[in-house]
């Protein structure tokens, strides 16, 4: 089945609230505004199901979608499975065959804390993640209704990634990855996008989401790498690369 199939039952009720405008993070000079599903509401797996279909992600507990006046730069992307690797990203994938992943329920782990925040400080300093709190890092990765696996990934029982991912009816959502930096050149986090779409074909899904793509932000253009993509534009998706 595709995700376009589903019906909005699960959403009648709900209801969606926009947040006041803010800097956007993505692109300077411009103002960001996002909607939400109801933060009082209990939400439920069938209602991400339909949302994710609509273009909106999860953040901890909450489901959102950019809603920006005048601005339609953030575009949702979905990889089409099966997917064929590029030629490229089956070198990336020999490169890391040595790596043992596991499957595991959402929970706070020491090791994997110690991790996201050696990632924050090399990736994002000063940016505020980098302060993050056990329980700060572990809301913003898991919510108790959605079906959240850690998936992680071991060299010779070395911790050098976990790949946090939502399993949907028909697709599989790449929520956060993070890893060892030291391991760059392994490029873990194109890996990761191959092995969770490895692990969608083996499942039988149709889709990889991948959250949101903007053509002028530098730090998006790998998303673009994995081909056939689709994209979200006027309610409708269609190829984009």
């Amino acid at each position: 089945m595709t995700g376009d199939r589903f019906q909005t039952d699960s959403l009648a009720g709900l209801r969606f609230f926009a947040t006041p405008p803010r800097p956007c993070s993505y692109l300077p000079g411009r103002q960001s505004v996002s909607v939400f599903a109801d933060p009082g509401a209990r939400l439920s797996q069938p209602q991400y199901d339909s949302l994710a279909t609509l273009g909106f992600r999860r953040s901890g507990g909450d489901l959102y979608r950019p809603a920006c006046a005048g601005c339609n730069a953030c575009v949702p992307v979905r990889v089409e499975v099966p997917y064929r690797r590029s030629r490229n990203q089956q070198r990336v994938w020999r490169r890391n065959r040595d790596l043992v992943c596991r499957e595991l329920p959402p929970a706070y782990r020491d090791e994997h804390y110690a991790l996201y925040m050696r990632y924050q400080r090399h990736r994002h300093p000063g940016g505020g993640m980098d302060e993050t709190t056990p329980e700060q890092y572990l809301d913003f990765l898991t919510s108790d209704w959605s079906r959240t696996r850690f998936l992680e990934f071991r060299a010779a029982g070395r911790l050098l990634g976990v790949a946090v991912t939502d399993y949907l009816a028909d697709a599989l959502s790449s929520v956060y990855t993070f890893f060892d930096p030291d391991q760059a050149a392994r490029s873990p986090g194109t890996f990761s996008i191959l092995y969770q779409l490895d692990l969608a074909q083996r499942l039988g899904l149709d889709w990889l989401y991948l959250g949101y793509w903007i053509a002028d932000c530098r730090k998006m253009a790998y998303k673009v790498r994995f081909r056939p993509l689709q994209g979200l534009r006027d309610g409708r998706w269609s190829r984009l690369a």
